[in-house]
């Protein structure tokens, strides 16, 4: 009785699919990054403003300006390093660098597309 039982479960959890799927709504962006503090040689200016670190913490900052629920689904492209150079008597050849037309694509769950609603589906 037990082995059948045990079968029949095995045997519907074999076959049961997902019976709906959530479906997200998707947003490209376009933004800039900030620059950096504090001002560095240029080559080393490129490099923190283009750590992986930052990217993430731009890219998610980008898709929660959209409103509440939206995340970050990937990266499509991190833009060009641009240069100011800083204006300091004691930071003459340094610079702050920033990313310019980085592209984030953002989702976020459909509403009503995961059962939320009852009488739906």
């Amino acid at each position: 009785m037990k082995f059948n039982l045990i079968g029949l479960l095995a045997a519907l959890s074999l076959f049961s699919g997902g019976a709906s799927a959530t479906e997200y709504i998707y947003r490209d962006l376009m933004a800039n990054t900030l620059p950096s503090a504090k001002c560095e040689a240029k080559s080393a200016a490129i490099e923190t403003a283009s750590k992986q670190y930052n990217v993430n913490r731009f890219s998610k900052k980008f898709c929660q300006t959209q409103g509440y629920g939206w995340h970050v689904e990937e990266v499509k492209n991190l833009g060009t390093p641009v240069c100011d150079e800083c204006t300091d008597a004691d930071s003459k050849g340094k610079a702050q660098c920033h990313l310019e037309d980085m592209v984030v694509t953002c989702k976020r769950i459909k509403p009503g597309s995961v059962g939320m609603l009852p009488g739906k589906g």
